[in-house]
């Protein structure tokens, strides 16, 4: 049986769900098709401790693909990343009251890396099946982010594909803590998530096709 890892984030900024974390865990122990499964697992929303927690599922899964998970106020659609970049620079504290300011994620690592998922299939893919998504040119520079890059840090070389996608607000965020911020339902979430990740398992080259936005 081959693996699959997702990853999402714990709440943060005073929430009580993330709607990133909510989404993945409903994928845990699912199979993505024949032969290969889908293990879903939690990520501090911190800068010095994402990072560590993720080489932990690494080296204890060793996965074929890895595609992490997080959450984007403001955005509508699922946004595929397609560059992290080799910055910190928080808005606001982590979870452990951290707020690095132009710090880098790796010193002396590259300014960035591109994800080594189809982006423009996917997000094809996820259009034809009526869930709003898009290629995003970036990811911020909080730990979505971070985690993002040290991903790519990780894996490069391996031969192992894997990238970053942003999701927005659930519903019931919006009624709570975040009035006027677009969202989509849980099962819109797992459902694009799902088909997100079969076509990137499924497409080795990426297709060539105009679009992508910065938000």
């Amino acid at each position: 049986m081959r693996t699959v890892l997702l990853t999402g984030f714990e709440p943060f900024d005073q929430d009580t769900v993330n709607s990133s974390w909510e989404a993945v865990r409903c994928l845990d122990g699912t199979d993505l098709c024949d032969g290969v499964r889908i293990i879903a697992r939690q990520l501090p929303c911190a800068f010095v401790t994402s990072g560590t927690r993720l080489n932990e599922l690494l080296a204890e899964h060793c996965p074929q693909m890895v595609i992490a998970t997080g959450l984007a106020s403001g955005r509508s659609e699922l946004s595929i990343e397609r560059v992290a970049i080799n910055l910190n620079d928080a808005r606001i504290p982590d979870n452990l009251a951290y707020q690095p300011i132009d710090t880098t994620v790796e010193p002396g690592g590259p300014a960035a890396y591109f994800s080594t998922l189809p982006i423009k299939a996917m997000v094809k893919a996820l259009r034809e099946a009526g869930i709003p998504a898009a290629v995003s040119q970036t990811a911020g520079t909080f730990v979505c982010n971070r985690v993002f890059y040290s991903l790519q840090h990780a894996l490069a070389g391996s031969g192992v594909r894997s990238g970053f996608i942003h999701v927005p607000y659930l519903p019931e965020q919006v009624a709570r803590s975040a009035p006027g911020q677009p969202s989509l339902a849980l099962e819109t979430l797992v459902e694009g998530l799902r088909i997100a990740t079969l076509s990137a398992w499924n497409t080795q080259a990426d297709i060539t096709e105009c679009g992508g936005q910065i938000s």
